[in-house]
């Protein structure tokens, strides 16, 4: 090989190299970073309500307990009793597992669900469903803790009108961290099932 062939070679190689360690450096340099993401959902929050009984709570008064809350109101034609339904035969099917969850019913419709509008329909449901409603600001902040919409639908009459609203069991945890959550039309075993993991 002559000298001169050498020196070509030797510098294609010394090209080729800077060029690959300029791409690697640059790459390096440029390659997004792992971020720390936290798996904690933002759902669920401190509340301050007025239970069926008329004793004013906080969620405080259900820490130590797992809790199935449901936002919805009495005056619902379809939904909310079905779902409710869903909650109690799905605490029944928990067995003696069901004295560590306590089913939570919060009105999205505090103009018509009073303290003795709500007591008389949770009657209707589980013997340990907790019915929840307040002022209109009071509920406004706790449908904003767990990230539930509910809308006053327009209607003629001031009195008889629906709401749209959304339609989520979640499980939270006894102090009060999300868990999971159950989609309208799951069926009283598989909520069971889920909230049985947790117990």
């Amino acid at each position: 090989m002559s000298r001169r062939l050498f020196i070509l070679i030797s510098a294609a190689f010394l090209v080729g190299g800077a060029v690959a360690l300029g791409f690697f450096a640059l790459n390096t340099a440029q390659a997004p970073q792992p971020q720390l993401v936290s798996g904690k959902a933002l759902i669920g929050g401190p509340f301050a309500l007025t239970d069926h009984n008329g004793k004013h709570v906080t969620d405080k008064d259900f820490a130590g307990k797992h809790k199935l809350i449901f936002f919805g109101y009495t005056y619902c034609p379809d939904i909310c009793p079905a779902e409710l339904q869903v909650m109690s035969a799905a605490m029944d099917t928990l067995g003696d597992k069901a004295k560590d969850v306590t089913p939570v019913f919060i009105t999205v419709d505090p103009e018509r669900d009073t303290v003795e509008q709500m007591k008389s329909y949770v009657e209707n449901f589980h013997p340990s469903l907790v019915g929840l409603t307040g002022s209109p600001e009071e509920i406004r902040k706790a449908a904003k803790a767990y990230r539930v919409y509910y809308k006053k639908t327009h209607s003629e009459s001031a009195s008889d009108y629906l709401v749209d609203h959304s339609s989520i069991v979640y499980l939270m945890s006894p102090d009060g961290e999300y868990l999971a959550h159950f989609a309208y039309g799951t069926g009283p075993e598989k909520m069971a099932e889920g909230i049985r993991k947790f117990l």
